[in-house]
């Protein structure tokens, strides 16, 4: 899910949520780093149908929901192929060359907002959207296998109101594989050594001080905060049947309101 978002004094609000259908190819043909179990189709089309639901009726959010597109099995992830702060979409140039295509859609979809575009074309850079932190106040960006240099730099050419810091990436896909903003000021954080290594780089580089959640799974730090007029703080965060523990610490969020929300069949492919 790609959400549309702005700057620290709404940071969270959002009025859209930009979706693409599941390809039936993805069970298959999307990339992995590491060959594992099989992905049940059926199941993951419910769990992403419950997520629609959710966003539209119980959050009330104007959802675009793109086609799915058989040829492009990854098209799933559409987080990775744009970065939007406030009026401005950034569109990214995927680390994965197979990917690159699925830009086309977000193109035509984010247009349809009368965003700013900005498309990547340096063809010396790559940046995905999973490697993209925004904290309110400051872009993170993950240099991964997916994302380099140039492409944090594009990035920061692209947001100058802004200050970007890079933060090396190792043992995972990307750096939201194991952080995120779990609120304003709060990153939530996974307890393996290579995410606490990478806080640490990141509480290094930023000037400022940011609360933070540790949870024991670092897939379960991967959620999504919003800030909806009426509704307040919410937190869509991993479903207690698959990550308990990590779930019990995201229940001491008295602020929040919070949505569990499966994703057991999409993490099989590095989805989160």
């Amino acid at each position: 899910m790609a959400g549309l978002s702005s700057s620290l004094s709404s940071f969270g609000r959002c009025s859209h949520a930009v979706v693409r259908a599941l390809p039936e190819s993805l069970c298959q043909h999307a990339l992995r780093r590491e060959k594992g179990k099989e992905v049940d189709f059926p199941r993951a089309e419910r769990e992403y149908q419950l997520l629609i639901g959710v966003l539209k009726t119980k959050l009330g959010l104007q959802v675009l929901e793109l086609p799915a597109d058989e040829s492009l099995p990854d098209c799933v992830f559409v987080e990775d192929v744009a970065v939007v702060c406030e009026e401005t979409a950034l569109l990214t140039r995927p680390g994965a060359p197979s990917r690159r295509k699925e830009v086309d859609a977000m193109k035509r979809a984010l247009e349809s907002l009368n965003l700013n575009i900005v498309e990547m074309t340096d063809e010396n850079a790559t940046l995905d959207g999973g490697d993209v932190l925004f904290t309110g106040r400051e872009f993170f960006v993950g240099l991964s296998n997916r994302t380099n240099r140039r492409g944090a730099e594009i990035l920061a050419d692209t947001f100058k109101d802004y200050a970007v810091s890079t933060v090396p990436v190792h043992g995972a896909l990307h750096l939201k594989s194991f952080c995120s903003m779990a609120g304003p000021n709060l990153i939530a954080i996974g307890s393996s050594e290579a995410a606490q290594k990478a806080l640490k780089t990141m509480q290094q580089m930023s000037d400022h001080r940011y609360d933070k959640l540790t949870v024991p799974n670092d897939s379960a730090a991967n959620c999504v905060y919003l800030n909806i007029p009426g509704k307040g703080h919410i937190l869509l965060h991993r479903a207690p049947e698959e990550y308990p523990e990590s779930a019990k610490v995201f229940e001491k969020l008295k602020d929040h309101m919070l949505i569990p929300i499966a994703c057991t069949e999409l993490e099989k492919i590095d989805g989160s």
